[in-house]
């Protein structure tokens, strides 16, 4: 046992209450990714989005001037929602010039600000008590994040690994050519502990181990760094690892015969290929299911080309994703039972294990 390292304990993964506590003091409390700023349509001037955040509706705009703001989809004057929004209902977004509350029409500009509350007598100096309240939001390579707490650090402060190991793809150029959407029966925990190790490739990812050897080997002497090789004569992440798409422009001699991938703490996976990107977008929904956004990014050229057919690639990450989410359903039914207290790292699987260490970080901070 002595090279086996305990794993977070089981309530962690499904006690409802735990999951509640974990929401605000974590997921809450950090930069969480909503998408890409393109998918949610505010990549243009006057445009508001809908997003749900862990069961907390917030709104995202994008003012007359271009920037970004954020707030709680709640009226100051007697707390309806300023649009219809169920909990974990998917983005939406619309055309606004202003905000206005359907059930007494108090209006809001885009920034937050309480432009009209019909029939009172608001002093000037008063209005600014009475704005949205409001929601940290910054982008970062295209994706938008927001903050529900007080950020302790910027959100480009909390990417500086990705922003240096992924520098030379332009992810914030790149465009979505192919989206899948699941519903996973699994802790969002469980998701990105299987990211963060390739321990299990080998027998859950035939094909993807014949793609990448080195996945096929636990997971040990694996340089994310500096990318992993595929297998002579393949180069991406594809069903044949090839492509008629060209690598993506900026990458170095390694990256484009290697792959790269990042766990973004605590809600964006990204897998960097030779010719695209995928990221993978979690949404918890509850402690024991996990909405998943796939976003296949591909550089704006190749998606306006006439032949664009990211099928190639969207055909292998299906495959492996799904695969990887049985597997994920299986522990979470498994760490359901009675009999389960907690898992264990073996010494291969150490990065898993840095999701203990960087949450239960944050619980003591908290």
């Amino acid at each position: 046992m002595s090279e086996l390292q305990a794993a977070l304990p089981r309530e962690m993964y499904v006690d409802p209450a735990a999951f509640a506590r974990e929401r605000e003091v974590v997921l809450y409390g950090e930069w969480f990714c909503v998408g890409r700023v393109a998918d949610l349509g505010l990549d243009a001037p006057g445009r508001v989005a809908v997003v749900d955040v862990v069961g907390e509706s917030v709104l995202v705009t994008r003012d007359t001037d271009g920037a970004l703001h954020a707030a709680y989809n709640v009226c100051r004057h007697r707390g309806s929602q300023l649009f219809a929004a169920l909990p974990g209902a998917a983005p939406v977004c619309t055309a606004a010039g202003s905000l206005r509350c359907p059930y007494h029409s108090w209006t809001y500009a885009l920034d937050g600000s309480l432009l009209k509350a019909p029939h009172t007598e608001l002093a000037e100096d008063e209005r600014p008590d009475f704005a949205l309240k409001p929601v940290a939001v910054d982008a970062w390579a295209g994706f938008v994040f927001v903050h529900l707490g007080v950020p302790a650090a910027t959100l480009a402060d909390a990417m500086e690994r990705p922003t240096r190991t992924l520098a030379n793809y332009a992810i914030d150029e790149l465009v979505t050519g192919l989206r899948f959407s699941y519903d996973v029966a699994a802790n969002y925990k469980v998701v990105a502990e299987n990211y963060n190790e390739c321990y299990h490739c080998g027998p859950v990812h035939p094909e993807l181990t014949r793609l990448v050897p080195a996945f096929g080997g636990g997971g040990t002497d694996i340089d994310w760094d500096n990318g992993v090789p595929h297998r002579e004569g393949a180069w991406t992440f594809t069903m044949s690892g090839t492509t008629e798409r060209a690598p993506l422009p900026g990458l170095d001699e390694a990256e484009r015969t290697r792959h790269k991938g990042e766990l973004v703490y605590p809600n964006l996976m990204l897998s960097a290929s030779a010719d695209h990107v995928a990221a993978f977008v979690l949404l918890p929904q509850a402690v024991d299911r996990t909405r998943i956004e796939c976003l296949l990014l591909f550089h704006p050229s190749a998606v306006a080309a006439p032949s664009f057919d990211p099928s190639d690639a969207g055909d292998l990450w299906d495959l492996v994703n799904k695969q990887d989410w049985a597997i994920c359903e299986s522990v979470q039914r498994g760490m359901s039972s009675r009999s389960y207290t907690h898992g264990w790292f073996a010494p291969m699987e150490d990065d898993s294990a840095d999701i203990r260490r960087w949450l239960l970080g944050r619980f003591s901070d908290g």
